[in-house]
């Protein structure tokens, strides 16, 4: 899948009752936590780093439903090159 490189800032699309409390980026990917514990990912996925079950890459910011089925809260998120470390 083609993923857009995005060289300068730009808004991001999130629905509009979510506040971010936490950014973290790797190398080809970002995760955001809203101020309500959830984990949105997007960007490169081969490795499974978004955290959506598969190797899928995508350009739009999807919340990480694991999560939220097994009632975590997400605290903190790390990315690394491509990896993704979240504590809940």
């Amino acid at each position: 899948a083609f993923i857009s490189i995005q060289a300068f800032p730009a808004l991001l699309d999130l629905p509009q009752d979510l506040e971010v409390s936490a950014v973290s980026c790797g190398s080809r990917h970002t995760a955001v936590v809203t101020r309500g514990g959830e984990l949105y990912t997007w960007g490169w996925g081969k490795y499974g780093q978004l955290g959506h079950g598969n190797n899928t890459s995508s350009d739009q910011a999807r919340r990480v439903e694991y999560l939220v089925a097994k009632g975590l809260r997400v605290e903190e998120v790390v990315c690394g090159p491509w990896t993704t470390y979240v504590r809940v």
